[in-house]
């Protein structure tokens, strides 16, 4: 598989589903499935029994993985743009093609 464009600790925004157009921080980023965890964005509830390591159980909030397509870099003003790599001073880098700045990282 190619390069993850997307990173840990990268601001997105979601493209698409029930949360789109919102903003977040990935907190996570999974290559091997494409996978990215946006915090606070794709939240599911799970019903959780009680057990040794939680006796009270009840409903537990989880940031569900997002496929890293519906996911873009966000530009400083937070509007969405595509990434593309660059070799700029002798380093590839990852570059924002609608403002043409250099996303660190």
């Amino acid at each position: 598989m190619a390069s993850m464009k997307i990173k840990k600790g990268d601001r997105v925004v979601v493209l698409s589903g029930k949360d789109k157009g919102k903003t977040g921080e990935v907190t996570r980023s999974i290559p091997k499935e494409g996978k990215v965890v946006v915090g606070g964005i794709n939240v599911a509830t799970r019903h959780r029994k009680p057990s040794q390591a939680n006796p009270q159980g009840g409903l537990e909030k989880i940031e569900a993985p997002l496929h890293a397509s519906k996911v873009a870099i966000a530009t400083a003003d937070g509007k969405p743009t595509r990434v593309r790599f660059e070799v700029r001073d002798g380093t590839k880098v990852r570059v924002a093609v609608k403002t043409g700045e250099t996303i660190n990282g």
